[in-house]
């Protein structure tokens, strides 16, 4: 029921976000919070949660296209892509639309996270100073900086790629 009327009664204790079923807060929490990365790409060494991730990154290296344009010939290697191709060239689809500034997105994700910078809510707090970031990327981009080590680069996987 809660599915149809929208209530979302379980919320995630580290990032506030809410869901209409207890078995959908637990995959988002072993998915999103989970330190586990078993996936890890032959070319780079990149590491991933699910093995989902690591085919749609190996694409990037591989160039396959494998995502068509049912009205064109054009090709892409992600699904974001055609679906922003979609809505850009042929008009299909919906944009989701800011009510503040009227910037327009292809996925409702992205207008949420866009409209937290005009709320000014920033609900991912880094956990070594007050810093806090309105997105988890912007808060992994920060920690960074928290880092007290010299970043090496990893030649043994290059060397496999050539």
């Amino acid at each position: 029921m809660r599915l149809h009327t929208g209530d979302k009664l379980y919320t995630c204790s580290l990032c506030n976000k809410s869901f209409t079923a207890p078995f959908s807060l637990q995959r988002h929490k072993h998915y999103v919070h989970s330190n586990r990365r078993p996936y890890d790409c032959r070319y780079c060494g990149k590491l991933f949660k699910t093995s989902d991730e690591l085919k749609r990154h190996v694409r990037i290296h591989t160039g396959a296209k494998t995502y068509s344009c049912r009205h064109c010939s054009d090709r892409f290697t992600q699904p974001r892509q055609l679906k922003l191709h979609l809505l850009k060239s042929h008009n299909e689809g919906t944009w989701f639309t800011c009510n503040i500034c009227q910037k327009k997105f292809c996925r409702s994700s992205s207008l949420k996270t866009h409209l937290r910078r005009h709320e000014g809510v920033k609900p991912y707090v880094c956990s070594e100073c007050p810093m806090s970031f309105c997105t988890t990327s912007g808060l992994k981009c920060h920690q960074f900086r928290h880092l007290d080590v010299d970043f090496v680069v990893n030649t043994s996987n290059r060397n496999n790629m050539l």
